[in-house]
């Protein structure tokens, strides 16, 4: 089995090479000032009350944003995956939208509405334009754009863990008590472990978001690191700034599973079986609900996407739009699609060493990918920059290869959970009549493993490219020079590009991630792969 373990070798490094390895030479760069070792940067960062006011915005908005966005995620989640609520196929599509968009999009939009030219202050009138702006710029509009932005994933883990529940415990509840009970005393505590993985990774994603909040003008922490860095280029503060933030994914995570391993404990939650899953029979409330689920979802993702749309214009927009910034596009899309097969692979073959359970240590990676996900991409980036910045590596620094080493160490776990649950509709069976058969195990995993769950590595290839072409953190931060992004040049164009512009690019980027979500659907069909 030498080719099984170099091959899952190779993949295990190569996920340490992106995403752990700057993460640690960052924690040990935090620690040298002016070629000494010390921990000075810590004490100038602590010792600065400015620092604490900062940190305690970015806990306030994380912590807003994570009770906002699970207030709209679990019911969501629980309607799609759990009644007859009509169109919800379609109502689900809307709502995972904007978790496939840069949030600054949304925040564009947003101001776009909050404009005194913009569609909403001419339908409600000139007095509207004050107060949308004064609600809009500051905490409750960057909560507003962040919910938004991360609550699909809440709806997404939910329905994924509704998936999982025995269907034969909910039909023994149905024997003594009626739906809502069930519903209530059954379903929920089972699906607790997805609601809380979710809650953590939106804090952990709200709290290192550094986009929106300059927008918004609303000051947070995670963006000191990115100051420091891009204004001063202060190694050492950067990534003593940057550490703590690391540290708290760290303690986050780890609180999470530990809740997770004490909720399992109780729940005894086990594989899916036989069965029919509980349906909520919405009766004659069914129509109702779906006037207010699809009246949510217009407010909170179709009309920014409206008001993008007018404000961008005509053609003649849309013309300059391209001029200025199609080669950012075309990087993009160049960028996304290699990033996607990349992650394809990785995650594929690392979810196979998870799925064959081979080594001692064959959990480990998926905890490090969950753990990078989880970590601010701004954070990362620094890590990046602070490991390949030299003379000799310049054929990673000074090229997209250190873009697509991020790529794979950031969203590594989206392709791996991906690509993990389309392994468990392999037959068991087949793959070892191939290996009594005397086929060695490369050719199994191409002719036989491969095929059997070649839908979730397609899902996982595409929404690994769009993740990459929505992110603007990591980018915005270690792109070389001529390769910047649609976001990015968005992001920068921002402040004192025309409205009309900026809107149109922001619709040619929806456009443009659309592109993979469209080809998803057409690939998984009615057979669906979740995490």
């Amino acid at each position: 089995m030498a080719l099984r373990r170099i091959v899952l070798s190779l993949a295990v490094v190569l996920l340490l090479v992106a995403g752990v390895l700057p993460v640690a030479v960052m924690a040990g760069r935090s620690l040298v000032v002016d070629g000494r070792l010390g921990l000075a940067a810590y004490h100038g960062l602590l010792a600065s009350s400015r620092q604490w006011e900062l940190l305690g915005n970015s806990l306030r908005l994380a912590g807003l944003v994570t009770v906002a966005a699970v207030a709209l995620g679990v019911p969501a989640g629980l309607l799609l995956g759990r009644t007859d609520l009509p169109g919800r196929r379609a109502l689900g599509t809307l709502l995972a939208l904007p978790l496939l968009l840069p949030p600054s999009v949304t925040a564009v939009a947003w101001m776009g509405a909050a404009a005194p030219s913009g569609p909403v202050v001419r339908l409600l009138g000139a007095g509207a334009s004050a107060v949308l702006s004064s609600f809009l710029f500051g905490l409750p509009g960057t909560v507003l754009v962040l919910a938004t932005a991360f609550a699909p994933l809440v709806m997404l883990l939910v329905a994924a863990a509704l998936r999982s529940v025995p269907p034969r415990m909910e039909e023994a509840g149905l024997l003594v008590a009626r739906w809502p009970a069930v519903l209530l005393r059954v379903t929920l505590p089972l699906v607790a472990p997805g609601v809380l993985l979710a809650a953590a990774l939106v804090f952990l994603m709200a709290l290192g978001e550094v986009s929106v909040p300059p927008t918004l003008r609303y000051p947070v922490f995670a963006v000191e690191s990115l100051t420091r860095f891009a204004a001063f280029y202060d190694l050492a503060a950067a990534t003593a700034a940057a550490m703590p933030l690391v540290a708290l994914t760290a303690a986050v995570l780890g609180a999470e599973a530990l809740l997770v391993r004490r909720t399992r404990g109780t729940t005894g939650m086990e594989s899916r079986g036989a069965g029919r899953a509980l349906v909520v029979p919405l009766g004659r409330w069914r129509r109702p609900a779906a006037v207010a689920a699809w009246s949510l979802a217009g407010l909170l993702v179709g009309l920014p996407l409206a008001v993008l749309l007018v404000r961008a214009g005509g053609a003649a927009s849309y013309a300059e739009a391209l001029g200025r910034a199609g080669d950012a596009l075309g990087r993009s899309l160049l960028l996304a699609a290699l990033g996607g097969a990349l992650l394809a692979v990785v995650g594929f073959l690392l979810a196979v060493l998870a799925w064959e359970r081979h080594g001692r240590l064959w959990a480990v990676p998926d905890a490090v990918a969950l753990f990078l996900f989880a970590v601010p991409a701004a954070v990362l980036g620094v890590g990046l920059i602070v490991t390949w910045n030299r003379p000799w590596a310049n054929v990673v620094y000074a090229t997209p290869l250190i873009l697509l080493l991020g790529y794979l160490g950031h969203f590594t776990a989206v392709s791996l959970r991906l690509s993990r649950a389309s392994l468990e509709l392999v037959p068991a069976g087949l793959v070892e009549a191939a290996r009594v058969a005397g086929v060695g195990w490369g050719r199994r995993l191409l002719w036989v493993v491969a095929p059997g769950a070649w839908r979730g590595i397609a899902a996982a290839g595409l929404a690994g490219a769009a993740f990459c072409l929505r992110d603007v953190g990591m980018t915005l931060l270690v792109h070389p020079p001529g390769w910047d992004t649609l976001p990015v040049r968005i992001m920068t164009l921002a402040a004192n590009g025309a409205p009309s512009l900026i809107a149109a690019l922001s619709v040619i980027l929806v456009a443009a991630t659309l592109v993979p979500v469209v080809l998803l659907g057409a690939v998984l069909g009615r057979r669906e792969v979740l995490p």
